[in-house]
């Protein structure tokens, strides 16, 4: 088959190719996911499903999600192994930075500098893109299921993202689930509701609006904050009779504290230490420890966890009490999945890195290193060769006042101590005049990406 007749897969220069846009099985509750994993799993794979692309002439590096580490992997592996088949597959159709994109919301951006094709990128690079929806992981038969057929893989670069663990609010309650996500949706993962969040702010004619926070850790910490900047700045600029009420189980950082009070305070109330004990999204009413609260509209995020495909694939670490983690655990000296050096784990979906800080930071640019050094160790593999000590860095800019424009870049690196353990150091640097360093910055890392011009 032709490509011109599969658009959704985009084959090496040289190649040729066929396919067929795919969607795949979505299971969305926790408590569902863990009662019938085992039985879902096993009737799944004794499936003789067809194989989606021919089998690889040489060895086959599949790479599930075209977010920033996906990305990076699949354009390092193709500099680094040219001899190695790389195949990028990802469920949505182009490619959407969350990075900037609260600037985007606030009409300070151009959509088009975040916007980027992933086809182009896969021929700039010569690597395979398929767009497909990634429904399970056969670990081990070492294949990727989607809807409509399988991929082979010789290495897995895991890089999913993210999960919102509604569960943790509704239960088993699917109605209020779905409910939730097509009402108080949180735009905080890549697809359609970017561009339902800027609709909504754009028709909110006033009243009361919330927005939760959710306990640590979660994607692009500060920028939940910047987020809120946004909403209340468009509602002072736009005269919209409304205010912001801020739900959030932590102190905010002081900055952003001082702007909301001295500047957004009749548009942002923030309420401190407000963990949400539970939420009716039919009756508008959010339930803290200290209050009743009710909204008019709202942006609900509830925790965060690896995505699903990490819970499937059976990649969640465990705490010393034998509870699951909610995060893929991973060798952090060498990204490949505990248990299984076939598979690494790139991006947000990673568990602790370190007993000195936890968590890395749940950030594009981290991402994109980690997805840089999942694929130096792939390739240096593939060769027999080992690698030495490879550690990401972190950059992330975030607007901490919108008028006049100030921001904040957070650079934090990585060194490895003596006794094995990873350390962490991190600098602020406020810039009370910024001259569009973090679109510079950006433009940098799209042209890795994309061969962005």
């Amino acid at each position: 088959m032709h490509a011109s007749r599969n658009p959704a897969y985009a084959p090496p220069a040289g190649e040729g190719s066929f396919s067929a846009k795919l969607c795949g099985m979505s299971i969305s509750r926790r408590g569902f996911l863990a009662a019938s994993l085992a039985a879902c799993a096993a009737p799944l794979f004794a499936q003789q499903a067809p194989a989606l692309l021919p089998a690889s002439k040489g060895r086959r590096v599949v790479v599930v999600g075209g977010g920033w580490g996906g990305l990076s992997a699949a354009r390092q592996l193709r500099a680094l192994a040219p001899e190695l088949e790389v195949v990028l597959l990802e469920r949505n159709p182009t490619f959407f930075s969350m990075p900037l994109s609260n600037k985007w919301l606030a009409g300070l951006v151009d959509g088009k500098l975040l916007t980027h094709d992933y086809r182009a990128a896969a021929r700039a690079h010569g690597y395979a893109f398929l767009q497909a929806e990634v429904s399970a992981v056969d670990r081990e038969r070492r294949r990727v299921h989607t809807a409509q057929g399988t991929v082979g893989y010789d290495w897995l670069v895991l890089a999913s993202g993210i999960r919102h663990d509604y569960a943790a609010w509704f239960g088993n309650d699917a109605r209020a689930v779905a409910h939730t996500r097509q009402n108080y949706f949180c735009a905080w993962t890549p697809g359609g509701e970017f561009h339902a969040l800027k609709a909504k702010l754009d028709n909110f004619k006033g009243g009361d609006f919330v927005m939760t926070i959710p306990p640590p850790p979660y994607r692009c910490q500060l920028a939940v904050y910047e987020r809120a900047l946004v909403i209340g700045h468009l509602f002072k600029t736009r005269a919209v009779p409304a205010r912001l009420t801020l739900l959030d189980p932590n102190p905010p950082p002081q900055r952003f504290a001082d702007v909301f009070e001295d500047r957004y305070g009749d548009q942002i109330a923030v309420v401190p230490h407000a963990r949400v004990k539970s939420l009716d999204p039919f009756a508008k009413t959010v339930v803290t420890e200290f209050d009743d609260i009710r909204f008019d509209d709202a942006l609900l995020m509830p925790p965060q966890q690896a995505g699903e495909l990490a819970w499937q694939a059976g990649l969640i670490g465990r705490s010393a009490e034998g509870k699951p983690s909610g995060w893929a655990a991973q060798e952090p000296l060498h990204l490949h999945a505990v248990g299984d050096e076939r598979v690494f784990l790139v991006g947000d979906l990673i568990d602790s890195a370190s007993p000195l800080f936890g968590h890395y930071p749940k950030s594009g640019h981290l991402a994109s290193h980690l997805g840089r050094i999942a694929a130096q160790e792939i390739a240096a593999r593939a060769s027999g060769k080992t690698t030495g000590t490879l550690l990401p860095e972190s950059r992330c800019f975030v607007s901490t006042c919108m008028d006049p424009l100030e921001s904040l870049r957070i650079d934090t690196q990585y060194r490895l101590r003596g006794d094995g353990l990873i350390a962490q150091t991190t600098k602020q640097h406020f810039d009370p005049n910024p001259r569009g360093e973090d679109e510079d910055w950006a433009k940098g890392m799209f042209g890795e990406m994309f061969s962005y011009q």
